[in-house]
């Protein structure tokens, strides 16, 4: 059995809801379809103690603003669950769960999307999906050999489970760093990163990243000089966990080895340290391989875009998979204003009014 909707969003997690909003407020038929068993997209999944970089007031999907968290600046995962949640029961946002979608496909005026519980047919489609689900590993020589545990930043919770071991800490991002400030206390820590950490300014918060993501998308798009946007401010949060483990000087990074031994690392000069554990903060890639069936992916795997829409098919839109779908798309106060002007076109697309 096929069902149809002018919408189909794939993603029920922080994008896929900003889309809602707007598709609702535009009064287009539409239809989330979410992986998830339950609401909060990848901040369900992410380690215990996350913490947004910004104040819940920085921090808030379009039309309505994350309350404080009580006994702190800076909410936790769980507390953006809550909220997550809450936001799709207020504005009663038609997502259906647990549906899994496995390819999208033409299908004559519409897009065919092929999920495990059936078949949509779509006029247009947005893709938020994110990049949680699709970790990156890197290949280093000797990962074969190595016989301690690997893990990537997916899979790491809290530092309970290796208190009192090595662990060598992989990554120079907020991630790495959050991460290493985590564990530094209660194991005998290793961080290593690419270059040298960047530290942001102690003052800098997610919606002074916002600002300055904007500010180099507005500068490219009337032709001006690249700013260099957030990358020329730094790599790493000052969140206060990293801030007090800076300080107190437990972060002190590591160049990046040259290879995995039997029981730990070795760098080019032949040092070597032993660990029972690596975990591997190394960044994603979006989700896309639903995508796959369009053959939109360019040389280096990625959809060209205009702002969120495709190129190359104008009835899809990506969302909230960074800055080549918006400016800070992938934040919670990045992807409102992405998310109106998909919900906006593609209004315009079904020749609906979309106002002011």
């Amino acid at each position: 059995m096929t069902s149809t909707s002018d919408v189909v969003v794939i993603g029920g997690g922080q994008a896929g809801l900003a889309a809602g909003y707007h598709l609702r407020r535009l009064g287009l038929d539409f239809v989330i379809l979410d992986a998830q068993p339950r609401a909060g997209g990848a901040w369900r999944h992410a380690w215990d103690s996350l913490h947004l970089f910004s104040p819940a007031a920085y921090s808030s999907l379009p039309g309505r603003l994350m309350p404080v968290q009580t006994g702190g600046t800076y909410p936790d995962a769980a507390h953006v669950v809550g909220y997550l949640t809450d936001y799709e029961r207020r504005y009663e946002l038609p997502v259906r769960r647990p549906v899994r979608v496995r390819g999208v496909h033409r299908d004559g005026e519409r897009l065919r999307v092929e999920t495990d519980s059936g078949i949509w047919a779509a006029r247009c489609v947005i893709s938020a999906t994110g990049t949680w689900w699709r970790p990156f590993l890197p290949a280093v020589p000797g990962q074969s050999d190595y016989r301690g545990r690997q893990l990537h930043t997916v899979e790491y919770r809290s530092p309970d489970e290796f208190a009192g071991r090595r662990v060598v800490v992989v990554g120079g991002g907020n991630s790495g760093a959050q991460i290493a400030a985590d564990l530094a206390p209660h194991t005998d820590l290793t961080w290593v990163t690419q270059r040298p950490p960047r530290f942001l300014a102690d003052d800098i918060d997610g919606r002074a990243l916002f600002d300055t993501a904007t500010a180099r998308r507005r500068a490219l798009d009337e032709g001006s000089a690249d700013t260099g946007g957030v990358a020329s401010l730094g790599d790493i949060v000052a969140v206060p966990p990293v801030r007090e483990a800076r300080d107190a000087g437990l972060l002190k990074a590591q160049p990046m080895f040259t290879r995995l031994t039997t029981d730990g690392v070795q760098w080019a000069d032949g040092t070597t340290a032993e660990a029972d554990a690596v975990i591997w903060c190394t960044g994603f890639r979006p989700a896309l391989s639903h995508l796959a069936p369009l053959g939109l992916r360019g040389p280096r795997g990625r959809i060209e875009t205009v702002g969120t829409r495709a190129t190359n098919e104008p009835r899809l839109h990506l969302l909230g998979y960074g800055d080549w779908t918006g400016p800070a798309s992938a934040t919670l106060i990045g992807v409102g204003r992405p998310a109106r002007d998909a919900a906006r076109e593609i209004a315009e697309l079904l020749n609906r009014p979309v106002g002011r």
